[in-house]
């Protein structure tokens, strides 16, 4: 059970053209965000879609695969995990963020 944890998986569409930021000492990170769609009858039974909207962080080789292969509307499975983290604006206010760190990606037919 130890590799369950912190585990997520989603299936989703880029929402943008993805964000690459090229680091001191040749490190890539690559930021994306990408929606997942679900449905469900309400109470008067009417069909209603809720899209959720995750922010991706992809390092290394795998934010090279995104540079190079992945644009606005593209599908894609992800794995990764959960970080939580804070950081403060120019103007003092502290902002907290979460995203999933990506283990693994692999690109869909659409």
């Amino acid at each position: 059970m130890n590799a369950l944890r912190n585990s997520v998986q989603l299936i989703g569409n880029l929402g943008n053209d993805p964000e690459i930021v090229n680091l001191e000492g040749g490190a890539k990170l690559a930021k994306f965000s990408i929606a997942t769609s679900d449905s469900y009858k309400n109470a008067q039974g009417e069909k209603v879609e809720d899209t959720q909207w995750h922010n991706i962080v992809a390092w290394g080789k795998t934010a090279e695969i995104v540079e190079n292969y992945l644009t606005k509307g593209k599908q894609v499975a992800i794995e990764g995990k959960l970080v939580h983290r804070s950081y403060e604006t120019k103007e003092g206010e502290k902002r907290y963020i979460t995203e999933i760190k990506c283990n693994e990606l692999m690109m869909l037919g659409k």
